[in-house]
């Protein structure tokens, strides 16, 4: 789904294996005040699979940004959406304003996450997306989330359970691959030059904070925040704060 209106972007790259659905609560809050454009992702979000290669999603994304009229925009990208962005910022530095780098890493993937992603693909080919919910669904929500105390948690768990099951199996394959074959995009780190904020969830076991503190000291003048009570999915599990710094976050970058 794509949401437009009618200036000051604002770019959202969607996580694995979800949609652009999963930026919906944060569309809500920005729209009527800002441009919002959630593009699909290949294969993900009801499009048919594409190639299994970052730089060619960042390619093809470039010139949608040129259709849209975009020069510049904010970037919010959460873990496979932070890949994308990193590659759109060594591509394509110039389309920057603002960056927001929320439940990713700059690491590409060692010896044992490339076996992993590969047993995954294989199994997602071969069972379909029901082969993400005994390891990786559980993964990427945090204790709290899981713990389902409130209604609340109980629908945002079902809510991300609901969107694996709904992804595309070759689609979900051949993002695993395009991960998989990420350079490491620590040496750009230094060089990112824009307002950066750096978002993590406080419970987020794939991406700690751990790592976002590194990424955070490494880029020149970003800032980090740590939603409570958020694992990966930090902008479903606690919206509320994950929107707070969002907005002043885009405030900041656009002055208003």
């Amino acid at each position: 789904m794509e949401w437009l209106m009618a200036a000051k972007p604002v770019v959202f790259l969607h996580a694995f294996p979800f949609s652009p659905e999963m930026w919906s609560l944060q569309v809500a809050a920005l729209e009527g005040r800002y441009s919002v454009f959630a593009p699909a992702m290949p294969g993900l979000g009801g499009r048919e699979p594409g190639p299994a290669n970052l730089d060619e999603w960042a390619a093809e994304l470039d010139e949608r940004l040129d259709e849209l009229g975009f020069e510049e925009a904010v970037f919010v990208g959460l873990s496979m959406g932070g890949y994308l962005a990193f590659r759109m910022w060594d591509l394509f530095p110039d389309r920057f304003a603002g960056l927001v780098l929320a439940d990713t890493r700059a690491q590409n993937d060692d010896a044992a996450g490339l076996k992993k992603r590969a047993e995954l693909a294989a199994a997602v080919r071969e069972k379909g997306p029901e082969a993400l919910l005994e390891g990786f669904f559980p993964s990427v929500l945090g204790a709290t989330t899981l713990a389902g105390a409130t209604e609340e948690r109980r629908a945002a768990a079902e809510w991300v359970r609901e969107m694996i099951l709904e992804a595309d199996p070759e689609g979900i394959a051949r993002a695993l691959e395009a991960m998989a074959g990420r350079p490491d995009s620590r040496p750009l780190l230094p060089e990112i030059e824009v307002p950066t904020l750096v978002i993590v969830g406080e419970e987020d076991t794939l991406t700690p904070p751990a790592d976002a503190r590194t990424m955070a000291e490494t880029i020149p003048e970003a800032e980090m925040l740590i939603i409570p009570a958020a694992g990966h999915m930090s902008n479903i599990e606690n919206p509320p704060a994950f929107n707070t710094a969002l907005i002043g976050f885009v405030e900041k970058v656009y002055g208003c």
